[in-house]
């Protein structure tokens, strides 16, 4: 293959890996319900590091069909991981395997739902793809993703009224603690500028609509249905394991980068980015994050790469346990900030 040529968008099928695992550990039971965990969070990080990062910039993709297509295929694949992990959770009962079957569901429902749902959410109001996109996060309680990322994280990012850009001082699990109501209320807050306050606001009604679906289960549990609860407990460990997968994305993509108070122009160096081919693979180009910033109406195929963009140690597998112990998350990123480069 020639280095100008446009990359094979074949890679990007090695995304479908994780929730053909978790949707074959759901059916086959038991032990075999931790195969998402361990894929996502053991055996992820390896491939991040041995795989290593892409070294040529290809051009764009000319064709977009084969990844619209790949998108669909993540949005179809989750809702029958979720229908095996229903089915698994039912039978099963509140045991250890329904935790695990849980966590790898989460994990993954982090890639295939809410990663398609934010490539998803940016196409046109009402289309399928959007609807689409809907159904995804609603499937992980978390419906008011969409408005709040597209109306105010892409306008504030990088400063302190985006409640998903972490301060340099924050570490992950103060952030989680911060962000997860910071958003909800931030995307109310849109919706009530708009005029739509109340219970005619979106984010109030998807709430509502949430705690009815749980209110259901519980009654059906309490009218003798036993099969209810371990499905209440599964679908509360599975959304907010996938939430707070989310949460840790936006953590690491725009940690301690913020905007001047006087400037307003969105730049490449407000976002981390990386090419570690296995994260760029298999999370659609969600690693190309200044390009996203910068053109947000381009479709992921198409996002291109920024050289002196300020770059992750290494891919978002493999930052995951550095980041969960914050003192080593920030000897891992001394020295990476532009700032840095300047001084030095």
């Amino acid at each position: 293959m020639s280095e100008e040529s446009p990359e094979a968008w074949s890679w990007h099928l090695l995304g479908l890996i994780s929730p053909i695992l978790v949707i074959t550990g759901n059916i086959l039971g038991g032990a075999y319900t931790m195969m998402g965990v361990i894929f996502i969070w053991g055996v992820g990080p390896l491939l991040d590091v041995l795989m290593g990062e892409s070294k040529v910039i290809r051009p764009p993709r000319d064709s977009g069909r084969p990844f619209i297509a790949l998108l669909w295929a993540h949005g179809i694949l989750h809702f029958i991981m979720m229908g095996t992990f229903i089915w698994f959770a039912s039978n099963e009962g509140v045991t250890t395997w329904l935790v695990a079957a849980a966590l790898s569901t989460g994990l993954v429902a982090a890639a295939s739902a809410i990663v398609t749902a934010h490539e998803l959410g940016h196409q046109r109001h009402g289309s399928p793809g959007w609807r689409l996109a809907r159904a995804l996060l609603f499937s992980i309680n978390y419906p008011h993703f969409t408005i709040e990322h597209n109306h105010n994280h892409h306008r504030n990012v990088a400063t302190d009224a985006d409640p998903a850009s972490a301060r340099k001082e924050e570490g992950i699990w103060s952030f989680w603690i911060r962000t997860i109501p910071g958003q909800f209320m931030s995307s109310v807050r849109i919706h009530n500028e708009k005029g739509r306050t109340g219970f005619s606001n979106p984010s109030w009604r998807g709430f509502a609509l949430q705690l009815i679906s749980f209110g259901v289960l519980g009654g059906m549990h309490f009218a003798g249905f036993n099969w209810a609860l371990p499905i209440i407990v599964g679908w509360f460990i599975l959304s907010v394991i996938a939430i707070l997968t989310l949460e840790y994305v936006n953590y690491i993509r725009h940690w301690g980068l913020r905007r001047e108070s006087n400037e307003r122009k969105f730049l490449a160096g407000h976002a981390w980015n990386t090419e570690a081919r296995w994260s760029r693979w298999s999370l659609i180009e969600l690693t190309r994050h200044s390009d996203h910033h910068i053109r947000a109406s381009v479709p992921f195929w198409k996002l291109r790469v920024y050289p002196d963009a300020p770059t992750l140690p290494s891919g978002y597998y493999a930052c995951w346990w550095p980041c969960l112990v914050p003192p080593i998350w920030r000897r891992m990123m001394n020295g990476r900030f532009p700032e840095d480069s300047v001084s030095n």
